[in-house]
């Protein structure tokens, strides 16, 4: 069992590495010097040796101390370097408006405590300037560029820095531990079930006998809520078959994740709608592309609304609502609207687990937001903004939802234990082991054995890395591109994974069609995993007190850094 395909640490670093900023500031005199502080050791590195030693690969006598009192060999010396002078490629005026928020703050706020002020003080507003400058550079982001541009002298705090590293080590080996663990126990789940010769059985992966009829947008207001703005209005895309199934027509509702909207799901809508499934797909306005473009344009300072976390299960059984008002008149009284499924994706998966009885748990949440390792956790500045809401009991449960697939969900601290455990639904959790928006190891690893609901899986794909880069613009592309020996799985394979679980599972729980039954096991993922160098891997509710126990003696061995 191996997953050679990334190197996680430059993934994270390249990642904090080039979302860490906020504002342009102006530097009244640059650094002439770098400190780098370990105990009673001062060592003093000049900027004008780093930027000789980047450019031309000399070192000056004041460097050569420096590396000759770390021991760096020839081949770190080389890495260095290249650290100084690799440029992440990513647009200046997105970086400043993108981290111009909360998350940003709480971000640079965390480096800055590893990157301070000559004498002791955070470093986050000099760190923050040099490095949307170093961004507005001709040359690009690059380490030396920002180092050339800090404003001040500043003084590494290398126990905290070692501390960093020591944590990102964690998360990268806690990856590897979970992953492997879960395909361990899909392996030992497939030897333990009967035999099945799946090349006999209808490939699900491909479409179903339905053809899909070109979607519907509708245009809805909730007079309900934003009552100021005379309505919560949002629109639905409403995808659904040209002939009805026999027997009532399965209801699914798709909520899109942040920053995403309805027809970046298209595929998934179409692939059930093709056997023979209405699919509805409601646009969350305030956490939507439409926000990010705002964001960009300087019109929030929000990366979304705070009452998203409330407003987004409303859409949802809004859409529920106009399904019923249209089922009679547009429907033919097909639609079975007392056994829908819902499928979300990041903060739909937040969504789609809140209506199916997930509660906010507000003092766990606060506990996570604090701990020092959370800081890493790119999930979690999400989930903290949740602290700001009114604290009181949120139900957002709608009986209508008798089935939930959640598809890399931020869930793990804004529910907790305490809010998972009253899900009563199947449950489905899809997780990537290439994500670095809802980190496996923080966010479905940690939270699937907290599920309590007799009917749950849990789906890892590798490579899997939260969207689908062949979608992404060109800035957002390039700087992907700047991670060496990076290969990411085919979309198309990552969509079968996706699809034939998808169906399957509201198949048995939502349609009641007990004969998909045999591809919701890990045998049938194996078998369209074989020969393939991202293989994914299922397990169900079994596994669920030995994945508890990898994570309890992770937690225990790696107590000195998670900080337990």
């Amino acid at each position: 069992m191996k997953f050679p395909h990334i190197s996680f640490v430059h993934w994270l670093s390249t990642l904090a590495f080039s979302t860490a900023t906020l504002t342009l500031a102006a530097p009244v005199q640059g650094a002439e010097t770098i400190y780098l502080l370990y105990d009673a050791i001062n060592l003093s590195v000049r900027v004008k040796s780093l930027e000789t030693f980047a450019k031309e690969g000399k070192i000056d006598k004041n460097l050569a101390f420096y590396l000759d009192i770390v021991g760096a060999t020839e081949e770190e010396k080389k890495q260095f370097r290249e650290a100084l002078i690799t440029p992440v490629e990513i647009d200046p005026v997105i970086i400043s408006r993108f981290l111009r928020t909360d998350e940003g703050e709480r971000l640079i706020d965390y480096f800055g405590g590893v990157i301070n002020i000559q004498g002791g003080r955070n470093g986050k507003y000099p760190l923050r300037g040099s490095l949307v400058q170093a961004a507005f550079d001709p040359e690009g982001l690059r380490l030396i560029n920002v180092l050339k541009k800090l404003p001040t002298n500043m003084q590494i705090d290398l126990k905290k820095a070692l501390r960093l590293s020591q944590q990102i080590e964690v998360i990268v080996e806690g990856t590897y531990l979970f992953s492997e663990a879960v395909a361990n126990l899909s392996e030992i789940e497939a030897q333990n079930a009967q035999p099945i010769d799946y090349s006999q059985l209808p490939d699900i992966r491909q479409p179903g006998p339905f053809k899909v009829e070109k979607p519907q947008r509708w245009i809805l207001r909730d007079r309900k809520r934003d009552t100021q703005w005379g309505g919560r209005k949002f629109y639905v895309d409403v995808y659904r078959p040209q002939q009805w199934r026999d027997g009532q027509t399965p209801v699914v509702i798709i909520s899109h994740g942040l920053s995403s909207r309805p027809e970046d799901f298209a595929k998934r809508a179409e692939h059930l709608a093709s056997y023979g499934y209405v699919v509805a797909l409601p646009q969350h306005p305030g956490s939507d592309t439409q926000h990010l473009q705002d964001l960009l344009e300087g019109y929030t300072r929000e990366i979304f609304y705070l009452d998203e976390f409330i407003n987004r299960p409303l859409d949802v059984s809004y859409t529920l609502d106009e399904l019923e008002r249209r089922n009679i008149t547009e429907f033919g009284g097909k639609l079975d609207l007392e056994n829908v499924g819902v499928f979300g994706h990041s903060f739909g998966g937040y969504t789609v687990l809140a209506l199916a009885g997930a509660t906010l748990d507000f003092e766990g949440l606060e506990e996570d937001c604090n701990i020092e390792l959370g800081k890493l956790n790119t999930a979690l500045l999400l989930q903290c903004r949740a602290l700001k809401l009114e604290r009181e009991t949120y139900n957002f449960r709608d009986e209508r939802i008798k089935a939930v697939y959640a598809i890399n969900p931020v869930n793990a601290s804004i529910f907790g234990e305490q809010g998972l455990s009253q899900i009563k639904i199947p449950t489905f959790i899809g997780a990537g082991n290439y994500d670095p928006a809802t980190p496996f190891v923080f966010e479905q690893a940690r939270s699937f054995p907290w599920l309590t609901t007799e009917n749950r899986y849990l789906l890892l794909q590798e490579g899997q890395a939260h969207v689908d880069f062949s979608q992404l613009d060109a800035g957002l592309t390039d700087m992907i591109d700047t991670v060496p020996n990076l290969t990411l799985p085919s979309p198309v394979l990552l969509d079968n994974y996706t699809n034939v679980t998808m169906l399957a599972f509201f198949e048995i729980y939502i349609a009641n069609n007990q004969d998909y039954r045999p591809y919701l096991q890990s045998s049938y993922v194996h078998y369209i995993s074989q020969g393939q160098d991202f293989p994914a891997h299922l397990i169900s509710g079994d596994s669920t007190e030995a994945l508890r126990d990898i994570i309890k003696k992770y937690r225990s061995d790696n107590s000195d850094i998670i900080g337990e």
